[in-house]
C-alpha cells in the first residue's frame, strides 16, 4: 500500500541528521506493516497530480498554522476535501489534525491555555494512552461529521474520525523523546514557558504508547472502505 506523506513543515535542521525529517519518523513510527511512501513537499508547493496517486494519504505537522496566511494552504484544503470525497483514506497528525478539520468547517485557533510539550496523557474512549506532543494551536470547534475519538482536560478535540475516511490526532505518535528533547533545545527556547519546559523534561522518560497510535493508524488506512465511489 502506497502512502503519501504531504510534508508541511520541516524538522529543525540540528535535529534531521540524528532524527530524519518528518517523513522519516512516520516512515519509522508505521514499519512493518507492508506501506511504502511517497513524500510531497507541500509546504514548498509540491502536490500530487490526483488523489488517487497513492493509495492513502498522511499531513505532517508544522510550525506554521493553519489560519496562516501561505499560499500552500487552500490547494491543501481543496485537496483534503477531494480526498474526502473520493473515498481515500487520510490521515492527519497535529497541524494535519487541524488543517482537515478547518477544511471540513471546524476552527482552529491558537489556544489561550498555552503549550502542551512532551509526554501527555489522553482519553481514548476509555484507554488510557501517552503521547508526546507539541502544540499551542488547537482545534476548538470540531466539524458537524466529526466524531470525538479522544480528549484530555488541555485539549478537548484530541482525536477525530470523519467516517470511515479520515483519522486525525493532535499528540505526535513519530516523536521520540529525544527529539522532544532536541526541540525544547531548539524551538522551544523563549517560545515555551519555561515551567511547561521544566514539566516537560521531568517526563521525557515517561513511557509513551506510539506503538498502540501506529496499529490504529495502520488499521485504519487498511481497512475496507464503505461506498466507494466507482
Amino acid at each position: 500500500m502506497l502512502i503519501g506523506i504531504l510534508q508541511t513543515g520541516l524538522a529543525p535542521d540540528a535535529l534531521v541528521e540524528t532524527s530524519g525529517d518528518y517523513p522519516d519518523m512516520f516512515a519509522r513510527l508505521l514499519a512493518g506493516n507492508g506501506f511504502t511512501f511517497r513524500t510531497y513537499r507541500v509546504v514548498e508547493n509540491q502536490f500530487p497530480a490526483s488523489v488517487s496517486e497513492c493509495d492513502g494519504w498522511l499531513i505532517t505537522g508544522s510550525r506554521h498554522g493553519a489560519y496562516e496566511d501561505h499560499d500552500w494552504i487552500p490547494p491543501l484544503e481543496d485537496f483534503i476535501r477531494n480526498a474526502y470525497a473520493a473515498h481515500v483514506p487520510m490521515v492527519g497528525v497535529c497541524f494535519g489534525h487541524q488543517i482537515i478539520a478547518q477544511a471540513m468547517g471546524g476552527k482552529v485557533e491558537r489556544y489561550a491555555g498555552g503549550w502542551a510539550v512532551g509526554a501527555t496523557d489522553y482519553d481514548f474512549n476509555g484507554q488510557h494512552i501517552t503521547l508526546n506532543a507539541w502544540h499551542r494551536d488547537q482545534v476548538t470547534e470540531k466539524p458537524a461529521n466529526a466524531k470525538l475519538l479522544a480528549t484530555n482536560e488541555f485539549c478537548t478535540n484530541a482525536a477525530l474520525l470523519y467516517d470511515d475516511r479520515m483519522l486525525t490526532v493532535q499528540a505526535h505518535p513519530e516523536f521520540r523523546p529525544e527529539f522532544i528533547d532536541g526541540l525544547m533545545q531548539t524551538r522551544g527556547k523563549g517560545l515555551v514557558p519555561d515551567e511547561v519546559m521544566s514539566a516537560a523534561a521531568k517526563r521525557l522518560s515517561d513511557p509513551i504508547q506510539d506503538q498502540t497510535m501506529a496499529a490504529q493508524i495502520a488499521a485504519f488506512f487498511k481497512a475496507k472502505r464503505q461506498n466507494v465511489p466507482a
